[in-house]
């Protein structure tokens, strides 16, 4: 590759944002609560984090669902083949278990100034995750995959779409390795490393904390959550103290750009499925915050799975990552790391769609009531 990507088209604005992703649980609901402050990305089953949802492979009725997309990027195939000057080969498009959302994706070869790559086409591309691969292409090795061709629209229709490298290994949360927390976490750092040459130009996501904590004590009550009293004793112990630890947490430094959806899943290698340095895919859901986010969903992937967190800790990983390689680290983070899990486990009854998993429920629990009495 001789580091150069062709656009067919202009390259995308970089304030362009993209939409929130989000999971679905399925399956009948007393009540699932409208998106006040958005939705979160999450895990509901404790043996894999991305499934597909249940909605994935069905049209809404107006000809615009997921099917209707893949079709018309399998359509536009050969237009694609044109734009990419008859370098890509031909594609056969696929889903992926792990794989959620309406784009298309499939495999293809691309013939670049450096010979022929393996190559995974995506049509449509969030812009905002255009753009981030864009940005980091720096270098031999980038901790985004390399970036063949891109533009913004294809054969007259308004889609962003990108040509990228085939990873030969991945994702990692295909089978579990006790040295997978520390591999992600290296690439977390590299990650905000290489973003944090891009000056933040959007502020924070909102979370309303107390709005949330409301709708999870609501949500308790009519979903029959599991161990409901055990619930309502924690949150109501938590409410007198929400505040001032919410005051606490808005403090933090959000100067830093964020990944957003930091998981197993997202994780691939160049070198190996069990060694070697990852690369991290989706970037849908960068956003700006502080690094003990990326940090602790992360960890909040592996909650209902304990036994995988007793060699690594994923936020003390991040945290030595971060040191190597002279990014900062707070030396009240810990502390900072229980608020932020306090928050999330507790507002989890609110996310009943994407939280509810029995076993990620008592997980969260047990966290509330550990932060609660860590917490002074």
């Amino acid at each position: 590759m001789d580091g150069r990507v062709r656009y067919a088209t202009r390259q995308v604005p970089t304030g362009t944002a993209g939409p929130t992703a989000t999971h679905s649980a399925g399956g009948p609901l007393a009540r699932v609560f409208p998106r006040a402050g958005g939705d979160r990305v999450s895990v509901t089953d404790p043996e894999a984090h991305a499934s597909p949802d249940a909605s994935d492979d069905r049209s809404d009725g107006r000809g615009d669902g997921p099917s209707d997309r893949r079709s018309l990027a399998t359509s536009l195939g050969p237009a694609l083949a044109e734009t990419c000057d008859n370098r890509l080969g031909p594609i056969t498009w696929f889903k992926a278990d792990w794989q959620r959302g309406g784009a298309a994706t499939g495999t293809a070869s691309y013939d670049h100034d450096g010979g022929r790559a393996e190559v995974v086409v995506k049509i449509p591309v969030v812009r905002r995750e255009l753009t981030w691969l864009q940005r980091l292409q720096d270098g031999e090795t980038p901790v985004v995959p390399r970036l063949y061709a891109a533009g913004v629209e294809i054969g007259g229709y308004d889609l962003a779409w990108a040509v990228m490298e085939r990873f030969a290994h991945g994702p990692l949360g295909l089978h579990w390795h006790d040295q997978h927390v520390p591999r992600v976490a290296e690439a977390a750092a590299r990650f905000h490393a290489a973003a944090g040459r891009y000056d933040v130009d959007e502020p924070p996501r909102d979370e309303p904390w107390e709005a949330l904590l409301r709708d999870a004590m609501e949500s308790i009550r009519i979903n029959q959550v599991e161990n409901e009293r055990g619930w309502t004793e924690s949150l109501k112990r938590l409410g007198p103290r929400l505040s001032a630890l919410v005051e606490e947490w808005n403090a933090r430094d959000v100067g830093g750009w964020l990944h957003g959806d930091l998981h197993l899943a997202n994780a691939m290698s160049r070198t190996g499925i069990d060694d070697g340095a990852v690369c991290l895919i989706d970037l849908a859901e960068v956003h700006s915050g502080h690094w003990l986010e990326d940090a602790v969903f992360l960890e909040r992937q592996l909650w209902a799975r304990p036994e995988r967190l007793k060699r690594h800790k994923p936020v003390r990983a991040i945290a030595a990552a971060r040191r190597t390689l002279g990014l900062p680290v707070e030396a009240d983070y810990p502390r900072l790391a229980m608020i932020r899990r306090l928050l999330l486990a507790a507002t989890a009854p609110r996310f009943i769609r994407s939280e509810g998993h029995p076993a990620h429920l008592a997980a969260c629990l047990r966290r509330v009531k550990s932060a609660l009495d860590e917490l002074k």
